[in-house]
């Protein structure tokens, strides 16, 4: 995912759009608010008082936006203004499919979010890790490990059964020199007491990219740390990344529990902290200069003997802004 900056007519458009989200069942919400501020400086490039703004009809916001990927972006920023303050309302929605229809934008996540409207949570639930990055997580442990290999996976993060060969090659780990990329994953388990690939509650080892992306990102697991590393693995995943960001704005500011695992933290309104909004941002915009997708079957084996510096050299993962 890349960041793209539209002329000043069409992001006034754009944030007339987006206040008309924000409005549809009421007041602008502060995590609403904090998010259209950020989109004006770092994105928009231009200076609105959101509160003076006119709402835009869907027919207005189409006769006057380019066509292109500049109109995916705005719909999927719609999106998480829907659910920046909170799960949205049927009229939120409403309007969002509204703009998206306008647009000629077909987006399969609004039907997973009318369910989580009706509060159908469920089938919300499945379905939008079914069609997101995790769907794609269980995809490749499928696509690496095969049927067998997939299943023990699957039962070893639901602590039904382990494996200590496996485990034992992850705490070789904690062996290697400090400041290599393994040694690091190896320190940032321990002082988390996060569970290793193998052992029982260890996540499938498809999914390793997150906390390689947390080590590699220098990106906190508070919740603000959650936030910005989905937002950096986002702008380095080539499919589905919006997906990323939805996950992590669902979990962190609307206070939806999104996780595949039984662990019920979240928190809700992130986005209405000072600065959080542009921290998203910027990590969408660090991690959309990172050349290798690390979601994507990447062999971390190849890399966990090299210095983590060298490793973000080669990777491109520049300082955080």
């Amino acid at each position: 995912m890349r960041l793209m900056r539209p002329d000043p007519a069409t992001a006034l458009l754009g944030l007339r759009a987006m206040k008309t989200i924000a409005t549809a069942s009421g007041d602008i919400g502060p995590a609403q608010r904090g998010l259209m501020k950020a989109a004006q400086k770092v994105i928009l490039g231009i200076e609105a008082d959101i509160d003076a703004l006119p709402t835009v009809t869907p027919a207005e916001l189409a006769a006057g936006f380019p066509d292109g990927e500049l109109r995916q972006q705005f719909v999927n920023g719609m999106l998480v203004t829907s659910v920046a303050d909170g799960p949205p309302s049927r009229e939120t929605l409403a309007k969002v499919e509204a703009f998206a229809k306008a647009l000629g934008i077909t987006e399969p996540v609004l039907a997973d979010l009318r369910l989580l409207a009706d509060n159908h949570m469920t089938i919300f639930k499945l379905d939008l890790l079914r069609r997101g990055h995790i769907g794609d997580i269980m995809r490749n442990e499928l696509a690496l490990k095969g049927p067998l290999g997939f299943a023990k996976s699957v039962l070893r993060m639901r602590g039904m059964t382990e494996d200590h060969a496996l485990a034992a090659r992850y705490h070789a780990w904690g062996k290697l020199p400090e400041g290599t990329l393994g040694r690091g994953l190896f320190d940032f388990y321990k002082q988390h007491g996060f569970t290793f690939p193998g052992e029982r509650g260890g996540f499938p080892e498809a999914g390793l990219y997150h906390d390689f992306s947390h080590l590699l990102g220098g990106y906190t697991t508070e919740p603000d740390g959650e936030m910005e590393v989905g937002s950096f693995i986002s702008g380095f995943k080539r499919e589905r990344s919006f997906y990323v960001v939805l996950f992590v704005a669902l979990i962190f500011s609307a206070g939806v529990n999104m996780r595949p695992t039984t662990t019920d933290f979240v928190t809700a309104g992130i986005l209405a902290n000072p600065g959080m909004a542009e921290r998203m941002f910027a990590a969408i915009e660090r991690g959309s200069k990172v050349n290798v997708d690390l979601s994507d079957k990447w062999d971390y084996w190849a890399w966990i003997d090299m210095p983590i510096d060298e490793v973000r050299q080669k990777m491109n993962i520049l300082p955080k802004a």
